[in-house]
Order: C-alpha cells, then structure tokens, then sequence
C-alpha cells in the first residue's frame, strides 16, 4: 500500500543553547513541509533520495529487521542550509513512511533515535512544542501546543552545515557563556506557552537570538528587531545554526506586517524576505492508499 507522510520544518527554534552543559532546543514548527511517499516494489528498490534520507531508510529498515524493496519519492517545501529543519523533516517523515508501509509504526522516541545517529536532529516531530536535546536526544519534554501566530520570514545570506557546526572546538565554551542567557530564555518561552502570553514568548526568542550572536553572527538583528516591535511584533526569532530570523507577529497585528517587510528590506542591505508561515503544533501526518485525508501518526 501506498503510503505518503509528511513533516513540518521549522523557522529555527525559539530558543536554543545549553544548561548545565547540556544542549537543547525548543522546537518553532511551522506550516511548510516536507513529504515522503513510500510503496513496495518488485526488485530493486526505486529511490530518489539524498545520503542522509538514504542512512535513515538503511536504519529503519535495520530497527524493524525487514528487507523489502520500496519506490521512496522525496518533495519538500524547504531550502537546505537555512535553519528550518529540512534534513529532520526529511528523514524522520522517511523513517515512519518506511515503517507504516510495513504495518508498523514508529514512536517520536524512536525516529529521534535514529535521526540522532544520523546527525544532530530538530525535534519537529513530536506533537506541540518540545524541549529537545538536539545533538545527545537526552532531554524531550513537551512543553504545550502553539499559540496562535505568524512568522515573517528572513535570510540573512550564506548557507550553514548543520554537522559541521556541531562540531566547532569553540561551540562547548560559547553556549556555556550565554547559558545565564538562555535560561531566561527559556523560562520566558515555558511560562507564554503554557499560559499563552505571546509577549512572554517573543521576548524569550529574541533574548535567545541575541545571545547566540557570539556563536553565528547575523548582521542587521539589532535593526530587525527595533524595527519589527515598532510594527507590533512581540520578537524575533532565529536558526541558531542557520542564516533565517523570523519576525513573530500575533494574528490581530498581521496587517502590519507588509509594512514591516518593507521597512526591513529598506533599511537591512542584503536581507531577503522570504515567506510569511503560521506557527503549528509538531508531529507528523499520514495518508493511506488513494486517500487524500491527512490524519496525525501519533
């Protein structure tokens, strides 16, 4: 049977660092995907994948000791190298295709494992907004769903290797000296989701973003931000590892956020407007056969 799943990616995270020298993130997912159709096929397996969707579809099939043949279709919505999730979406969306081809299914805890020995993972996966440790999988804590809001998003230029980056010889000894930083962070992102205060959470992100300024520099934040709150934007976020930032807006403000757009492309030289996407609770969605309903896997 044919089965097609797809994952959110993300807009970077909303916070992202570490705490007593452990990593984490809070999840940003948002409504661009990436979507992965799986179906058996006679002989030799048809896949138009990249390494990375190729080691998850070698892994999975390990995990649940099957050695069938599947046709596997790759389409996503997402640029790579930019901070929003691609590779997670993509491989964990292969992971739980591959498995629900077979009459199986795989948990969030599961497809974290073997996104994570794949390369350092998002956690977009997992239903709601999560606490997650990226690199170790040690820390995945449900932290609510998301409030209602929309992202303007921004790149500011270049492309990053999420591997390469987590593997820095300076990275241990700059999180540890923003991590006072993040933990405010973090506490201002926990207590707006669970008592839906979108000022409480712009204000946690953007505390995050400037803090990792010592870690991936993005020219023209401090101006994106003045500008964005002077439009009635409650923050901004970043990828922490990526080159976009995007500018929160809750949906009774989103008249100004056209105007906003055009005072930051006029006033930040070589910052891109990109697309304007809705903040979504994560996890993963199905379709079954020739159905065109999209039902959540878990």
């Amino acid at each position: 049977m044919r089965i097609t799943v797809k994952a959110p990616g993300s807009c970077g995270e909303l916070a992202q660092g570490t705490i007593a020298g452990r990593n984490f993130l809070i999840t940003c997912p948002i409504d661009l995907y990436s979507e992965v159709t799986v179906k058996p096929c006679e002989g030799t397996a048809s896949l138009s994948v990249g390494n990375k969707v190729m080691s998850a579809i070698e892994k999975t099939l390990h995990y649940l000791q099957i050695t069938d043949n599947f046709y596997v279709n790759l389409r996503s919505e997402l640029p790579i190298g930019k901070g929003m999730a691609s590779s997670s979406a993509d491989i964990s969306a292969t992971c739980q295709s591959i498995a629900l081809s077979t009459g199986k299914i795989l948990s969030p805890d599961e497809i974290a494992d073997i996104a994570l020995s794949i390369e350092p993972t998002d956690g977009i996966f997992y239903p709601g907004i999560v606490l997650f440790d990226h690199i170790q999988g040690h820390i995945r804590q449900y932290l609510g769903n998301a409030i209602p809001m929309y992202l303007a998003i921004f790149d500011v230029g270049g492309e990053i290797d999420t591997l390469y980056f987590n593997q820095r010889n300076d990275l241990e000894k700059l999180n540890q000296a923003k991590e006072l930083q993040v933990q405010e962070a973090m506490n201002l992102i926990v207590k707006g989701l669970t008592t839906n205060d979108l000022s409480l959470l712009g204000k946690g992100a953007t505390l995050s973003a400037l803090a990792n300024q010592k870690i991936l520099f993005k020219p023209y934040l401090e101006e994106m931000i003045s500008i964005s709150l002077s439009w009635g934007a409650v923050g901004v976020n970043i990828a922490h590892s990526g080159t976009v930032v995007g500018v929160l807006f809750p949906p009774n403000q989103l008249q100004h956020c056209s105007p906003c757009i055009e005072e930051i492309n006029r006033h930040c030289n070589g910052v891109k407007f990109l697309r304007i996407v809705k903040f979504i609770s994560g996890g993963l969605m199905k379709q079954e056969g020739d159905s065109n309903e999209w039902n959540q896997c878990f």
